[in-house]
């Protein structure tokens, strides 16, 4: 059992590459693409691929930039700890605030589709049934350990990608059945009559949604292996590998069902698997959309717990209850019990109100990651060392403009219910810096380095 310098018990290293790349998978949910694709095809006049392809561009770069700071400050904690350290405290924690919205809501968002899936197959079954058995057996799993919720994770990630692989065989066994083995190889599914930028844009927005597990993954720095080596090529390989699985699916939907027409664009993967596959095919395509969600959630339940367990340690939430680490199975448990009864919330609210928040919270952490990267390359500037002018300097002021631009094109409900957080956060921080006379509490570098202990962990959780 491994332990800081303190004799406290601290977060044991026992994640590696494939381990943090798959969390983070599992986080993005490639199952996402079907999911949403309804949606997407109408935004965009039937041009989901170039709407993932533009999403998967503009992503990169705030990738990148997570990369640089996870490398930077390899500790738990992700946008709220990077903009802490290398811009300033008190927009660090106002930044760790709005992501509370993004990490706080994303587990119930999961929950509340796989829910909703759920009660439309089985009618006679009360949603909260659904809802309450998700957020127990996900808290459960979680609260045993890191490395027990990585070897569910494993086998629900394979369970996945055979429903996808499935999906996608099927869509174009159905293209060449209908139009032949020509009909693989088609430009329509970029663009056509009906495409527009601004339909490209919108559609690049919503997509944009589906890429949010690379940045969720820095939540585990703590627990992962050689993490300076590990997070950058982690966060980069997750952004790489789920944008590729997102256009290829969607090149095989768009394929099997071009334009953006269908009967409900909320259901129209159900739509598109009866057509392609059957009656039969649509309930495997049902259960492995609860599966993909069940993953997800234990991945964003997990992230959200340790995003906690840092402010926690920061002293920016009471640390006698986010702090805390479970003596035997050296987790933060009281904050995934936490992020379990959030979850609960499910029960009253619907998905776009929730997925509101996660929006609003998510454009405003990109955004801020991007601005640590100028602010460390200016500083880095001012005591005479020469970094990377692209890497440091043109590539987050990329990320940084684009995430703007997202962020301003959300509607009207996110940006007022995430302002209206925002707010509540600056009345909090007043209070907590008595009147901003005082700077938020912060743990330093070489605190948390002595808090948490180097020594990788040999043992399971």
């Amino acid at each position: 059992m491994s332990h800081g310098n303190d004799g406290a018990p601290a977060l044991a290293r026992t994640l590696g590459l494939r381990a943090v790349v798959l969390f983070g998978l599992a986080y993005m949910t490639p199952l996402i693409v079907l999911g949403t694709f309804g949606v997407v095809a109408e935004t965009t006049g039937g041009a989901v691929p170039t709407a993932y392809l533009l999403a998967l561009l503009a992503m990169l770069f705030t990738a990148h930039s997570y990369g640089r700071m996870a490398t930077a400050y390899p500790v738990a904690g992700s946008a709220y700890t990077y903009v802490r350290k290398a811009v300033d405290s008190r927009v660090g924690f106002l930044v760790g605030w709005v992501t509370l919205l993004d990490y706080f809501f994303l587990p119930m968002v999961i929950w509340l589709i796989g829910g909703a899936y759920l009660q439309a197959r089985f009618p006679g079954v009360p949603f909260w049934v659904w809802i309450i058995g998700f957020v127990a057996v996900t808290t459960a799993l979680n609260i045993r350990g890191i490395k027990t919720a990585e070897r569910v994770n494993d086998l629900l990630m394979v369970l996945q990608t055979l429903v996808i692989v499935f999906f996608v065989l099927l869509s174009l066994r159905h293209v060449v059945d209908t139009g032949g083995a020509g009909a693989l190889v088609s430009a329509a599914p970029f663009t056509n009559s009906a495409t527009t930028a601004a339909g490209i844009s919108a559609g690049a927005a919503i997509a944009a949604y589906s890429f949010l597990g690379f940045d969720a993954v820095t939540t585990l720095t703590e627990e992962t292996v050689e993490p300076k080596r590990t997070m950058p090529r982690a966060i980069l390989l997750i952004a790489l590998i789920g944008g590729a699985v997102f256009i290829a699916v969607a090149y095989a939907t768009q394929l099997a069902h071009p334009g953006g027409r269908f009967d409900d664009s909320g259901s129209a993967a159900f739509e598109i698997a009866t057509t392609i596959g059957g009656d039969l095919f649509s309930s495997v395509f049902l259960a492995g959309l609860v599966v993909a969600q069940f993953a997800s959630g234990i991945a964003a339940q997990a992230s959200t717990s340790r995003l906690l367990f840092a402010m926690g340690r920061d002293g920016a939430l009471p640390r006698t209850v986010f702090a805390r680490v479970h003596p035997r199975y050296r987790t933060p448990a009281l904050n995934i019990a936490l992020t379990g009864a959030v979850g609960l919330i499910a029960l009253r609210l619907d998905v776009a109100t929730s997925t509101s928040f996660i929006n609003f919270g998510a454009f405003v952490a990109f955004t801020f990651v991007n601005i640590a990267v100028l602010a460390m390359y200016a500083r880095a500037r001012r005591e005479g060392l020469r970094p990377n002018p692209f890497s440091s300097a043109v590539a987050p002021a990329i990320g940084a403009v684009v995430d703007v631009y997202l962020l301003c094109n959300l509607d009207g409900k996110a940006l007022t219910l995430g302002l209206i957080w925002l707010g509540t956060g600056v009345l909090y921080l007043t209070y907590l810096t008595r009147g901003f006379r005082t700077p938020p509490p912060e743990m330093s570098f070489a605190e948390q380095e002595e808090t948490r202990g180097d020594a990788p962990s040999t043992t399971g959780g």
